[in-house]
């Protein structure tokens, strides 16, 4: 096995871990290397269709008192006042940042920002690039700059296996797995920083890439860090009720912000029968109201009308959404999108603070693999890119402010052992890895998705447990394939024991069996070998 060291080792390579890579390389002069099992425009921030929030003092509708509230309304009683403030206030100073970045925003003819509106949000306040194209274009504009940086350098298609720590529980750096020539590798880092992304692939019905396997989480959760919340998905109401290479393509909130509105193959609008604020109501709300009316009618999807959008706005504002309907043979000057919910956003992950410290020294997360408190029980739409860039800006400025020395072999003991493990190949037969992936991913939507209960959520785990059984493979594996299964599997149990933990309905997670919401509200922590505690909703780590 090859051994190298780096003073910063960034594991993804979406949005969040572009920015935190050039904000570091602008604040030390120390080499950066940046691990994706992809390449590097391939990640679940390229296709974030909405935008990105931003509270701009020209904005004279909004303030970041209205942003806290809207996003502390939505979040269900787990948003922290003080992280929504913290990442609210450095909107518009990064908003700047990308603009200077070379991230061309959406404009009016008077080449001001256009700012648009998204559920439950009080005011037009969301960014758009490419019309709806926001996270491409982010990211396309970061990939460039990225590239460029002679002290950045990039491992691509390789694969983060496990995490280093040494005999106090410290992260000291990262084994990885070259999938083109299947050679492992220890990078020896004093700060490793895991940057990747979701896990939407848990599911049967995703928007997100195969590629969003939960394997940060896993990483972290491995190493002993603290994950948290775990229950809360949030499941997008409007995917097109068509799959593709294991994904369901997004018809964005924002369809539905500038006047699309929801209704029953039969032509009913239903959405106010379930909320006042009906088709912009959050997205927890709205994904159920789509759920049971599909369950009572026996529906296969609804249908998002956007006939009443002019035929000029949807093609300026939403060409990709266009492009990809008229593929499909639907019309979308006419409406009538066939949409469904599918799994989109886990607004849990590895509990962080807004500078990106994890539990553990040595280890930092952040994007969508953290939970920083700021989406609650429930993410407000567009604000994911915006804590992504807030988070990843904090903490190239405390790494900044660090040592940066590696002083790490596998000469202690507890690295030593553990490369030791990655250093033998003991296998036994072949497992059929898309079938178990398949049976999982079934059981998961049907057990423990959007509406759940305590029985589902058992059987959902017996599934999982039979599943770990025949698998089986708690280090080395075979191939990539392999341990983005071990992620999902990790994944799927940290989401179902939290599930039936909870036993109450708060935001994305919905109990059948326990419908109200308690008085008090609480985040629910796991870490390895330990049980499930609840704590305060508003501490900062």
């Amino acid at each position: 096995m090859k051994f190298i060291q780096k003073p910063y080792v960034i594991i993804g390579s979406g949005i969040a871990g572009l920015y935190t890579a050039i904000k570091l390389s602008e604040k030390t002069d120390k080499e950066i290397l940046i691990i994706t099992k992809s390449n590097l425009r391939e990640s679940n921030s390229r296709y974030a269709q909405g935008g990105i929030v931003g509270v701009l003092p020209e904005n004279t509708r909004d303030s970041v008192d209205l942003h806290v509230e809207d996003s502390i309304k939505a979040g269900a009683g787990l948003t922290g006042p003080e992280v929504a403030r913290f990442i609210s206030e450095r909107s518009a100073e990064l908003i700047n940042d990308l603009i200077g970045y070379g991230v061309e925003f959406d404009k009016h003819a008077d080449r001001k920002i256009e700012l648009t509106l998204e559920g439950a949000h009080s005011v037009n306040r969301i960014l758009h690039a490419g019309g709806d194209a926001t996270g491409r274009s982010i990211e396309l504009a970061l990939s460039s700059l990225v590239e460029n940086n002679p002290r950045i350098s990039i491992y691509k298609q390789t694969l983060a296996v496990d995490l280093l720590l040494d005999s106090e529980s410290r992260c000291k750096g990262v084994i990885v797995l070259d999938k083109n020539s299947g050679n492992y590798e220890t990078v020896f880092s004093s700060a490793v920083i895991i940057a990747t992304g979701g896990a939407g692939q848990v599911y049967s019905r995703t928007t997100n890439p195969s590629i969003a396997t939960g394997d940060g989480i896993t990483l972290a959760y491995r190493a002993g860090a603290t994950i948290q919340n775990m229950e809360f998905i949030q499941f997008h109401p409007t995917a097109l009720d068509f799959e593709e290479n294991d994904s369901r393509f997004l018809i964005s909130e924002s369809v539905r912000g500038e006047g699309a509105r929801l209704k029953t193959p039969d032509g009913e609008y239903f959405t106010c029968k379930y909320d006042k604020q009906g088709d912009l109501a959050p997205r927890d709300i709205v994904t159920r109201a789509i759920f049971f009316e599909m369950k009572e009618h026996g529906y296969q999807h609804v249908m998002l009308d956007t006939s009443e959008i002019p035929e000029e706005k949807l093609r300026s504002r939403f060409p990709n959404i266009m492009k990809v309907c008229e593929e499909q043979g639907i019309d979308i000057i006419k409406g009538n999108i066939p949409v469904s919910p599918a799994a989109h956003y886990i607004m849990g992950g590895i509990k962080t603070s807004v500078f990106g410290e994890t539990s553990l020294q040595g280890l930092y997360a952040v994007g969508e693999a953290s939970c920083t408190s700021f989406h609650g029980a429930n993410r407000l739409a567009s604000n994911s890119l915006l804590e992504c860039v807030v988070v990843a800006n904090e903490l190239a400025n405390l790494l900044a402010e660090k040592e940066t020395e590696v002083s790490v072999s596998n000469a202690d003991c507890q690295i030593g052992c553990l490369i030791s493990l990655y250093e033998k190949n003991k296998f036994d037969y072949k497992r059929d890895i898309a079938t178990l992936k398949n049976t999982l991913r079934t059981a998961m939507w049907e057990n423990a998705g959007i509406v759940r209960d305590k029985d589902g959520l058992n059987e959902a785990l017996r599934i999982l447990n039979d599943l770990k059984l025949d698998f089986n493979q708690p280090y080395k594996c075979r191939d990539a394939e392999e341990y983005e299964f071990r992620s999902l599997l990790t994944i799927s149990e940290l989401i179902i024991r939290s599930a039936l933990m909870r036993k109450e309905s708060r935001g994305g997670h919905f109990r059948d069996d326990c419908p109200k919401t308690l008085p008090e509200a609480a985040n629910s922590y796991i870490s390895k070998d330990s049980a499930f505690i609840a704590g305060n909703c508003c501490d900062m780590f």
